[in-house]
């Protein structure tokens, strides 16, 4: 066992000083050993084995025959009001702020194809991206397009974000997306 002793001068100082080690104190460093080892191999597993390999976006990307690279307007999105263009009605209800649908009841959360929208959603163009068409957004990662807005035209997407703060955070960026059809 590796034990410190004090040396005699007024320093502070310690040196190392080797005796036998125990049979306990062995045990249980192979043991600690082991599992290390044990970890290890069960993480290259994994790996290996896919789940923690590539997202399912990007194994999706790979099977799209089309990839281009577009030059885009990317801007931040979340699901608040201010964002989404919707207001609560009577204190509890959300209804369309504004546009052709004012007053209509709004489902907070809920793309334009039906699906939740969470990390990943992108807003596009229809006539440009249609729904699910994936894209690698720089600094953002894969996405995908399940949303639109009024005022996405065009090479214009807007990425979704869970909070008001990080979707203004991201600002509004001219990046060179890739695009696969």
């Amino acid at each position: 066992m590796i034990m410190f002793k004090k040396q005699k001068s007024c320093s502070k100082r310690f040196i190392l000083s080797n005796k036998k080690m125990s049979t306990s104190v062995q045990l249980t460093k192979a043991l600690r050993a082991y599992l290390f080892f044990a970890v290890l191999t069960a993480a290259a597993a994994l790996f290996l084995h896919g789940c923690l390999g590539p997202s399912s976006l990007e194994k999706k990307a790979r099977l799209k025959p089309h990839r281009s690279v577009v030059r885009m307007k990317v801007t931040g999105y979340c699901p608040c009001g201010e964002c989404c263009n919707w207001k609560r009605k009577w204190l509890i209800w959300p209804v369309v702020k504004s546009g052709p649908n004012k007053g209509k009841p709004k489902k907070i959360g809920i793309c334009a194809d039906g699906t939740k929208a969470k990390v990943g959603t992108i807003a596009a163009d229809l006539s440009r991206y249609p729904f699910g068409t994936i894209m690698f957004v720089p600094g953002y990662g894969w996405g995908e397009v399940h949303d639109v807005g009024s005022d996405i035209k065009g090479n214009h997407i807007d990425v979704f974000f869970d909070s008001h703060k990080e979707a203004t955070g991201w600002g509004v960026k001219w990046l060179n997306v890739t695009v696969y059809k």
